[in-house]
C-alpha cells in the first residue's frame, strides 16, 4: 500500500492582476541593447562581407544592408516579444534571428583565429578571407540544422541512481521523473508537449516532479501546451516550484492553475511521501527572482521545512544550482534543480557556468548534500540547442548499502 501525506503547504494565495516585467529604461539598458548587436553582427559582417574578401560591389552593399537591418531589429523585436506587449509573432522572429546571431558570431570568432594561422601560412587575400567566409558559412548552417531538430526532438531520457545515506528501505528504488525548464512559450509545443507526457507515463513515476520555468506568459495563453504534462499522475504525488521565469508573467497565476490540476506546487513549503514505513520530505523554495513581487518574496528554506520531522531525508527542489549553498547549511540530502539549460547553444555554457558553477549531472557538497542539475526539458528563446541536449531525467533513489 503506498500513501502520500502533505504538510504545511501554503494557501491558495490572491493572485493579482499579473504585472508584466518590461524591459529596464535608462543608458544601463540602452548602452548594452546597442553595443550587444553590434558585436553579434559586426564581427560576422567583417568575417564575411568585408574583411578582405573582395565581393562584387552589389554583394557587398546587400549583405551590409542585411547586417544593419538584423542590428536595428532584433532590439526592437526582442522588446514587443518579451516586454510589456508580449506579442508572440516577434518573439519568435526576434529569439531565432538572436540564436542564429550567436551561432554566426561565434563561428565568426573562430573564423578570426583561423585566417591569422593562414596568414601566417601565407596565404594570401582574397583567396584566405573567401576561404574563412565559406568554412564559416558552411558550418553554421549544419549547426543551425542540427541545432533546430535538437530543440524539437523529444528529450532524451536520463537515469541516474542517487544513493542516500538517510533513505529508509521502504523507500529504496522510488522512481522520480524530473522535467525541468518547459518554457512553453511563443512557438507552440502543443503536439511536443503530449508526446512528452507520453514518455513521462511510459517511464511510471512514482514521484513525479517539475523543477521550474515551467512556461513563459499567463495561464490564458499557454495553459493549452501545459495541459498534456498537468495531466500526468504519481502515486506519491507531482510536485512543481516556480522558476525565475514565471515571475516574469506573474508567478501566483500558475501556482493556482497548478493546484487547481491537482499538482501541488511548493512555494517555501513541504509535502511528505511515504512508502513501505519510510517517509521523505519533499520541499520546496521559490526562485530568488520572487523577491519582491507577487508570491512568496523570494527563497526561505526555513519556512519550507518548517514542522518537518529533521531525522528524516529531504529532497529539495530548487530551481537554480547557486541555491545549494543554503541546502548544505540546512542539510539537505538532494537539491534537483534546473535553470542552466547545459548552456543551451555552444558556448554560452562558459558564461552560465560563470554564474551557476555546476551545469548539469549530479554533484556531492561536502558530507551529505548532492546536488542534480537538469539541462531541462525544453529550450527558452531560440529554438536551437547545440551540444547541450535537452532531458528528462529518471531518478532512482537507493539506500545506503
Amino acid at each position: 500500500m503506498t500513501t502520500a501525506n502533505h504538510t504545511n503547504t501554503t494557501d491558495e494565495p490572491d493572485v493579482p492582476r499579473p504585472r508584466r516585467t518590461g524591459p529596464p529604461s535608462g543608458l544601463g539598458f540602452l548602452v548594452p541593447m546597442l553595443l550587444v548587436p553590434a558585436l553579434l553582427f559586426g564581427i560576422p559582417w567583417w568575417t564575411l562581407v568585408v574583411g578582405g574578401q573582395s565581393w562584387p560591389v552589389p554583394v557587398v552593399l546587400a549583405l551590409t544592408v542585411l547586417a544593419v537591418v538584423a542590428y536595428a531589429g532584433l532590439p526592437l523585436l526582442m522588446m514587443l516579444g518579451h516586454g510589456r506587449r508580449h506579442l508572440d509573432a516577434a518573439a519568435r522572429i526576434g529569439d531565432t534571428t538572436l540564436g542564429v546571431a550567436w551561432v554566426l558570431f561565434t563561428w565568426s570568432v573562430l573564423g578570426q583565429i583561423v585566417e591569422l594561422v593562414l596568414a601566417l601560412a601565407g596565404v594570401a587575400d582574397p583567396l584566405r578571407s573567401r576561404l574563412v567566409a565559406a568554412g564559416v558559412l558552411v558550418v553554421v548552417l549544419l549547426l543551425v540544422a542540427y541545432g533546430l531538430v535538437e530543440a524539437l526532438r523529444l528529450p532524451r531520457i536520463r537515469r541516474r541512481d542517487v544513493v542516500l545515506d538517510r533513505l529508509g528501505p521502504g523507500l529504496d528504488g522510488l522512481r522520480v521523473v524530473v522535467l525541468a525548464d518547459t518554457h512553453f512559450g511563443p512557438l507552440d509545443r502543443a503536439r511536443w508537449s503530449a508526446r512528452v507526457a507520453d514518455v513521462v507515463a511510459g517511464l511510471e513515476p512514482d514521484l513525479l516532479l517539475h523543477a521550474g520555468d515551467l512556461a513563459d506568459g499567463d495561464v490564458a495563453d499557454r495553459e493549452h501546451q501545459v495541459q498534456p504534462i498537468a495531466d500526468l499522475t504519481a502515486p506519491l504525488g507531482r510536485y512543481s516550484i516556480v522558476g525565475n521565469h514565471e515571475h516574469f508573467s506573474g508567478a501566483a497565476q500558475w501556482v493556482q492553475h497548478l493546484r487547481s490540476l491537482g499538482w501541488q506546487p511548493l512555494v517555501n513549503a513541504h509535502g511528505i511521501v511515504e512508502r513501505g514505513g519510510d517517509r521523505l520530505v519533499v520541499a520546496g523554495i521559490d526562485d530568488p527572482t520572487g523577491t519582491g513581487r507577487d508570491l512568496s518574496g523570494g527563497p526561505d528554506l526555513r519556512t519550507a521545512l518548517a514542522g518537518a520531522d529533521p531525522t528524516l531525508p529531504v529532497l529539495l527542489l530548487a530551481h537554480q544550482p547557486s541555491q545549494v549553498r543554503d541546502a548544505i547549511a540546512a542539510g539537505v540530502d538532494l537539491q534537483i534543480s534546473g535553470h542552466t539549460h547545459g548552456g543551451q547553444i555552444w558556448p554560452f555554457h562558459l558564461l552560465v557556468r560563470l554564474d551557476q558553477k555546476q551545469l548539469s549531472g549530479l554533484h556531492r557538497h561536502g558530507d551529505r548534500t548532492q546536488l542534480y542539475v537538469s539541462r531541462g526539458t525544453g529550450f527558452w528563446g531560440p529554438p536551437l540547442r547545440i551540444f547541450a541536449p535537452s532531458e528528462i531525467t529518471v531518478l532512482t533513489l537507493r539506500t545506503a548499502g
